[in-house]
């Protein structure tokens, strides 16, 4: 017992120390949880024994495959679909096969090959549901994306790690067997979900710890069931999220494990740099070079062409590409089982680890610059879009002729309010958003509206801001606020421009930039509160006025716009 908690004390010490100085030199912390790891196992050799902290590990994949399952809206997947699945597939067919024979042309044999094409072909569900959530990317197209092919790639996991585990029994027997058992327990869940977890979570919401425990019980519960029939605990918390994510507390729920989840994904982390091996890189630099090459360049061409051809533009391919670039937790999981089976060589485990770190650190600067990267790359793409004669992203609805003097930016949340005056003031407007589900209900609506990112510059273009009077942005992105300044400035000098920060810092930069007003939510929230203040000095009565007037609106909104929370 006095040996766990050592050990966790000091990966916990270590990290948090870490991640201070990350934050205070503004880079990524996942890379700064690596490097601690490689820190105090390799180089300093505090962890050698990593019987405690691998489970540990797991645990943390677990909770994290638990809260994506609560996330998970499978209605948003349904404009995705196609590529979700079909593309999916094709993608991982075509990585297994590059794979494989790279590798067989390096002399490996056949079981080998196999291993390689197998680590190869999935990206990490655990990095990128947190970086993109991390960044408020999930809602966005390419996000969505990325999503729906990686819960297709962690069922061909699902199903490739089954069939690992039971290498050397009889197939019909083993194989088959556990994923009857499997699918015969997801289908007793989903009908506990609808009949008993309703009325017995509607209990437990009332007491916010009970409702705490009760989840995860359910997430415990299932995860000893399938690792019992033979499956990874990771799966049976990932079936746990699902089912409990169609329960109207799915929220709570999600915040309420956020602590536990990001406890155990600090020590997942670490656990990655604590698993390498020290090899002799001359041996490995050629088989290196042709994993990181395969996952690094390949990858990301292989999947921007697959997206183009499924009829995706050039930004939305190119970040979906660029975000799937590193190996899975279930790569890792896989080289375990085959390097404790005798499959693999010491040589393939340490390389994978290797591919691991270097991979997925990447990844975490390559999300967080992703548009800055798209802007440096994005020019040299213009061939792209004529890949495919169907266009995925052609969701707008504009009336030939209008000319929109108002341009809004972002209809979510701060954006709803304002579209709301505007309309009352009779201003002709036009909204962009980045969230299909936003574009379609203004469609409905009769809205003018049009798909799409002020980061775009073939959005720009789209806009005829050079006839606008006003132009609105409530995106809080201040590279994306820099951007859509300049060119607004470019193409029409006159323009009113009001912008969205959520720094004072940035907000002063973007005055420099040549706005003529920058909104910072925070600071308009407490001269509001001020006023109401003022007020309630000569009349306590007003109140109560307000408090009626604001519950008014937010339930005309509710009603009105059910996609706002």
């Amino acid at each position: 017992m006095e040996n766990i908690f050592l050990d966790i004390g000091i990966i916990i010490i270590i990290a948090g120390s870490g991640a201070y100085i990350a934050r205070a030199l503004r880079q990524p912390l996942i890379p700064a949880y690596i490097i601690v790891g490689i820190i105090l196992g390799p180089v300093l050799g505090v962890f050698t024994d990593k019987t405690i902290i691998t489970p540990l590990a797991e645990i943390g994949i677990a909770f994290l495959l638990f809260s994506v399952g609560l996330e998970l809206n499978l209605k948003k997947l349904r404009d995705v679909g196609k590529v979700a699945t079909i593309g999916a597939l094709l993608h991982m067919g075509l990585l297994f096969g590059v794979s494989y024979a790279a590798f067989k042309l390096l002399k490996y044999n056949d079981l080998t090959s196999v291993y390689i094409g197998l680590i190869l072909m999935f990206s990490s569900t655990f990095v990128l549901v947190k970086l993109l959530s991390d960044k408020n990317s999930l809602d966005t197209l390419h996000g969505r994306i990325i999503i729906g092919m990686l819960l297709m790639q962690d069922i061909v996991a699902i199903i490739a790690l089954g069939m690992l585990n039971s290498i050397g029994q009889p197939m019909l027997s083993s194989v088959l067997w556990m994923f009857i058992q499997g699918f015969l327990v997801f289908l007793i869940g989903l009908a506990m979900a609808r009949i008993v977890f309703t009325s017995v979570f509607k209990f437990a919401a009332r007491h916010e710890e009970l409702l705490f425990l009760l989840s995860i019980m359910i997430m415990f519960f299932f995860a000893i069931i399938y690792s019992l029939i033979g499956f990874s605990i990771i799966i049976g918390a990932f079936i746990a999220g699902l089912l409990l994510g169609s329960l109207p507390y799915n929220l709570e729920i999600i915040g309420q494990v956020k602590g536990i989840k990001d406890f155990f994904a600090v020590i997942f982390f670490v656990s990655i740099g604590l698993e390498l091996i020290p090899v002799s890189i001359s041996k490995i630099a050629l088989p290196l070079g042709v994993m990181l090459g395969i996952t690094l360049i390949l990858l990301p061409i292989m999947t921007l062409f697959l997206l183009g051809l499924f009829g995706y533009k050039k930004r939305t391919a190119f970040l979906t590409s660029i975000s799937l670039a590193q190996i899975s937790e279930f790569s890792l999981i896989i080289v375990a089982i085959g390097f404790n089976s005798g499959h693999i060589s010491a040589e393939i485990f340490s390389l994978t680890i290797l591919v691991a770190i270097i991979t997925i650190g990447l990844t975490s600067y390559i999300i967080k610059f992703d548009d800055k990267l798209y802007q440096w790359f994005g020019r040299k793409l213009v061939f792209f879009d004529k890949l495919s004669k169907h266009n995925k992203e052609l969701i707008s609805y504009l009336e030939e002729g209008a000319q929109h003097k108002v341009v809004l930016v972002g209809y979510d949340r701060i954006g709803y309010s304002i579209l709301q005056k505007l309309n009352m003031l009779k201003k002709n407007v036009v909204v962009i958003d980045l969230n299909p589900d936003m574009i379609k209900h203004l469609i409905k609506k009769k809205v003018p509206c049009i798909y799409g990112d002020i980061g775009d510059v073939e959005i720009i273009k789209r806009l005829r801001l050079e006839e606008a009077e006003l132009v609105i942005s409530t995106v809080p992105s201040h590279q994306d606020s820099m951007l859509f300044i300049k060119k607004v400035r470019e193409l029409n000098p006159e323009a009113t421009i009001i912008v969205t920060s959520y720094d004072a810092e940035d907000a002063l930069e973007l005055y420099k930039k040549g706005a003529d007003y920058v909104v910072v939510p925070h600071f308009l929230g407490g001269e509001h509160i001020s006023l109401i203040l003022e007020e309630l000095t000569t009349d306590l009565n007003k109140l109560l006025k307000i408090k009626i007037n604001h519950m008014k609106a937010l339930q005309e909104r509710r009603r009105r716009h059910p996609h706002h929370r």
